[in-house]
């Protein structure tokens, strides 16, 4: 299981300071929730916020955009410096302009469903993506409870993925802690976003260890 904090969940006065924690104390990705406050009802931050903080780690940085139009904004975040781009295929871009804009920029493309779109949302597309995430709280805000009812959508769509994308990367975001990651690792997730889990931690390596060694 690869974990990707959260950084919603940081203290965003000193975002820098808590990227360079969270490497130190074993993330192998960060995540990035950008939100526009109309796809959902919250402001993050956008490109600019992350092409400043870039600079704190060489680990990837998984940007996932809670957005109403990620097509136009691709090239932002990509010179920003995403290395992963995850948007919602309930988004009002098209998917495949948007999965090849990403892909024609070097930077790897993912999708992502909200807890009332099925699995099969995401089928049409599986081919050509590095990724699927799967959200299992609804998007918006942060320290919500995991819905495990979610969890049969990564099973759905790594049988899928089997037959077009054996590598497809399955990712799920919402509510993971130490009480509901082994559940996560055995639906078949890879790589769990967490937040509250790691940044309240009183010491963020133990915490992500912990968090690894429970799906063992």
């Amino acid at each position: 299981m690869k974990i990707a904090p959260s950084l919603l969940s940081c203290d965003f006065s000193v975002m820098g300071e808590e990227i360079v924690k969270m490497d130190k104390a074993g993330a192998d990705y960060m995540h990035l929730d950008v939100m526009d406050g109309h796809f959902v009802p919250n402001i993050t931050f956008g490109a600019p916020v992350i092409k400043t903080v870039r600079k704190y780690t060489d680990k990837p940085f998984d940007v996932h955009l809670m957005i109403s139009e990620p097509l136009k904004y691709i090239d932002d975040f990509v010179d920003a410096g995403a290395d992963i781009i995850t948007f919602h295929i309930e988004s009002d871009s098209d998917p495949v302009k948007t999965i090849e804009k990403i892909k024609s920029r070097g930077v790897k493309p993912g999708l992502v469903i909200k807890p009332n779109t099925p699995a099969s949302a995401v089928f049409p597309y599986l081919k050509d993506l590095f990724m699927v995430l799967v959200m299992t709280v609804e998007p918006g805000f942060g320290g919500q409870s995991f819905m495990a009812d979610m969890l049969p959508k990564v099973a759905e769509i790594r049988a899928e993925a089997q037959k077009v994308n054996p590598k497809l990367l399955i990712e799920a975001d919402g509510g993971i802690g130490i009480n509901t990651i082994k559940q996560a690792s055995d639906a078949g997730v890879d790589i769990s976003v967490a937040g509250t889990a790691v940044f309240k931690a009183e010491n963020p390596a133990e915490a992500i260890n912990e968090l690894k060694n429970l799906c063992c």
